[in-house]
């Protein structure tokens, strides 16, 4: 078997881009600190905007937002954490150096062509984000295939069916379809919900019982599949909305009944003295409420669309803000249970995905003020991961391995 970290290895590759997790973590934290707070203030502050009223010359800025949040931020984060994760799973040669510069500088000119003040063609946007989860699905399938380890080959697969929807949000653009745009921000919500229920189903019971000192929970097979199904089918119907809304909200129910389940097994109770881990459970515990309230408010398209910020918020970002938390220190040999204090950041993304989503349906009248604040909460979380990650993603190992 070909040894990947072998400390005898002299490594000469620019530290940021040795393994995939570096550049996109720190690339999407530094996109989400900074791009929240500027579609809030371009939005409803545009005479103290940095951009001027040509910012918006041909992209709209209803398309700009779940665009760059989905398409932008938590893509970043999913190839960051694939791109890393299959060499540890493969125990084959990940992307990096040049090839890893070419994929994340694919991502960053995709953000940036997007703000530019003058029209562009939108082809061009689309290209590049085209490039950047084709070349990563690529990079995935290379290490996945050659070893036949068919329990993770769904991820490139995934990645595509994420780049054929990406282009297809190009094409609402430029056709000005905003029913199809929504559409598509609603289906990739639920296909970020199917990697996290996947990857977490794996990891979080793992790193747990792995602290705790207990007993794995035993997977139960009919359990990950039929939550997986219905991830699966919340996706496709998001897409095409081919159900009645009975149907859906019947799926809606029971995945958010089976996922309660599931989350339960994971003893999470056991997990408050240990912010790494009550981070994981308690972002996760966002999806099964996120799809029973949504089950709930199944006829009011308003409660629907806000509620969804419960998850993409409170599931999704806080998600990911620990997992990046975890995985870089990790991937740079420091002590996991040992490394800045990111308290503060792992509470505000659940307080900032209340402050989004259940407040402006409670008290309406305060819909902007509550905005204002789940924006603050938001910046102050991915701001405290730039600021203490950025001399960790961009240094050696300390130990002076690769990666």
């Amino acid at each position: 078997m070909l040894n990947i970290d072998d400390p005898k290895l002299v490594e000469t590759t620019p530290a940021l881009f040795r393994l995939g997790f570096r550049p996109f973590f720190l690339g999407g934290a530094i996109l989400a600190t900074v791009f929240i707070p500027l579609w809030l203030l371009t939005w409803y502050l545009p005479q103290f905007s940095i951009f001027s009223t040509g910012f918006w010359a041909s992209v709209l800025p209803l398309w700009w937002h779940p665009h760059e949040m989905l398409f932008g931020f938590a893509l970043a984060i999913v190839c960051g954490f694939l791109l890393t994760a299959v060499q540890t799973w493969t125990n084959q040669p990940t992307v990096k150096g040049a090839s890893l510069a070419v994929i994340f500088g694919c991502w960053l000119t995709a953000r940036l062509l997007l703000l530019l003040p003058f029209e562009i063609p939108i082809i061009l946007a689309a290209i590049f984000d085209s490039l950047f989860l084709g070349l990563s699905a690529a990079a995935l399938w290379r290490c996945i295939y050659p070893v036949k380890q068919w329990r993770n080959i769904g991820f490139p697969i995934m990645l595509m069916v994420a780049m054929l929807v990406n282009l297809l949000s190009y094409y609402a653009l430029y056709q000005r379809d905003f029913v199809l745009a929504t559409q598509i921000w609603q289906a990739m919500i639920w296909w970020v919900a199917l990697v996290i229920t996947i990857v977490g189903g794996r990891v979080i019971p793992f790193f747990t019982a792995m602290r705790i000192k207990a007993a794995k929970p035993d997977p139960i097979v009919w359990l990950d599949w039929s939550i997986i199904l219905l991830m699966i089918t919340l996706f496709i119907q998001a897409l095409t909305h081919v159900l009645p809304k009975g149907i859906e909200q019947f799926i809606l129910a029971a995945a958010g009944t089976l996922q309660l389940v599931r989350f339960a097994r994971w003893q999470g109770h056991k997990t408050l003295k240990e912010r790494m881990l009550w981070s994981l459970h308690i972002s996760y515990l966002a999806l099964p409420l996120t799809l029973l309230a949504l089950a709930w408010h199944i006829n009011n398209e308003h409660a629907y669309r806000t509620l969804l910020h419960l998850f993409a918020i409170a599931g999704l970002a806080s998600l990911c803000l620990s997992m990046m938390s975890r995985v870089s220190l990790g991937h740079t040999s420091r002590n996991i249970y040992q490394g800045p204090n990111m308290t503060l950041a792992f509470l505000c993304l659940p307080i900032a995905g209340l402050l989004r989503a259940v407040m402006p349906l409670w008290m309406q009248e305060y819909s902007q003020f509550w905005l204002w604040s789940a924006s603050a909460f938001w910046a102050v979380g991915f701001g405290m991961f730039v600021w203490f990650y950025l001399p960790i993603l961009s240094r050696p190992r300390i130990d002076g391995r690769p990666g």
